[in-house]
């Protein structure tokens, strides 16, 4: 046992180099790595074509690009260090495993604005560092892991989306809701603004041998350019019933959005999941509506099931600031409903009347 203990020791040491005055290993090493990149070149990603990305190698720069490119590659080399250190992290590194989940940039603005204590539970939470049950327990500082709430282990994921008494009480629902009023206006005010705003045929031009195509206005177009009658239909204060006329059923996605004249229908549905489980929501809801579109295909219904996230402005035809707008003020609306969770998450809830932070 022991024989084979030291061999695996040895298989997993770092091998020693020794280092002159003048030379060093890991500059070498960087400098080789440079010089390999500039050798491969720009490298084509996803179904892109060669070249489709454009890239300067930092050989053929000067000047502050250079540097600018220089900068790029150590802050790369810097990220990269600092991601293999974390995957190893159980609890810390969690956010490693996201693999769904787009980055939050926290911005100089969010830091020294008044409430500094919204930055500091969204840092604090994720890297699994905020006094839940859990954490106490293993810190030594509190006898039982337990939720206050429940029997089940008072873990960050349980009190934020798994404690089934949260569930019972209405509190997540309460966040979904919340968040769900904030996708509304967004796209209500969407709806008011392109409703003039018709999406124009596009036109097949052909050009000659030897001549270049003319650089035309580029003409933003999205579903809601589809149509100049767009009903907006949301489940909120009340249930939403599903159009009698279209499809009788006991489905109710969270937002519905109709035209008659054109006989289109946009289905959207809103999940606040744990980051970790947002692909398996996402197969869940659409096997839930999957036949509920069909059935609408069938009835002469052009009709879309679209999940809420960063890429619903773009198909709606939302851009430029008001796509900006619609992304944060959701994003808002959820850390702080998930943070008003979290302070209230050992105290009776009453749902009425509340509102996130007040």
């Amino acid at each position: 046992m022991d024989g084979s203990q030291s061999v695996l020791e040895g298989l997993t040491a770092q091998p020693f180099v020794s280092l002159g005055r003048k030379w060093k290993a890991e500059k070498t090493v960087d400098v080789a790595r440079l010089r390999q990149k500039a050798l491969v070149g720009a490298v084509a990603t996803g179904r892109t074509g060669l070249g489709y990305f454009p890239k300067t190698q930092v050989s053929l720069a000067r000047g502050k690009e250079r540097h600018h490119l220089l900068q790029e590659e150590v802050r790369a080399g810097v990220e990269e260090e600092r991601v293999g250190r974390a995957v190893g992290l159980p609890q810390q590194g969690a956010w490693t495993r996201w693999e769904s989940a787009l980055q939050r940039k926290v911005t100089w603005s969010n830091i020294m604005q008044a409430d500094f204590h919204h930055v500091r539970f969204l840092v604090a939470a994720v890297y699994n560092a905020l006094p839940s049950p859990a954490n106490l327990h293993a810190w030594g500082k509190c006898e039982t892991p337990t939720c206050s709430l429940c029997s089940g282990r008072g873990s960050l994921e349980h009190l934020l989306s798994r404690c089934p008494k949260s569930l019972a009480d209405g509190r997540y629902r309460w966040r979904h809701d919340h968040v769900l009023k904030a996708v509304a206006e967004s796209i209500a005010l969407a709806i008011s603004t392109t409703k003039h705003h018709h999406a124009l045929k596009k036109a097949i031009s052909f050009i000659k041998a030897g001549e270049r195509p003319r650089a035309g206005p580029q003409i933003t177009t999205g579903l809601l350019h589809t149509a100049p009658d767009w009903q907006l239909h949301v489940d909120l204060g009340k249930q939403l019933i599903f159009p009698q006329h279209i499809v009788t059923t006991s489905l109710r996605p969270d937002m519905i959005i109709i035209s008659e004249a054109s006989k289109y229908l946009i289905m959207l549905d809103l999940t606040v999941p744990w980051e970790e489980q947002i692909e398996e929501a996402n197969k869940r809801k659409r096997a839930k509506y999957q036949e509920l579109v069909e059935e609408c295909r069938g009835r002469a219904h052009k009709s879309w099931l679209i999940r809420l996230c960063r890429t619903l402005p773009d198909r709606l035809g939302v851009t430029g600031t008001a796509k900006k707008r619609a992304i944060k003020s959701a994003s808002e609306a959820a850390e702080k409903a998930t943070r008003w969770l979290w302070l209230k998450r050992a105290d009776p809830w009453v749902a009425t009347g509340t509102q996130a932070g007040s």
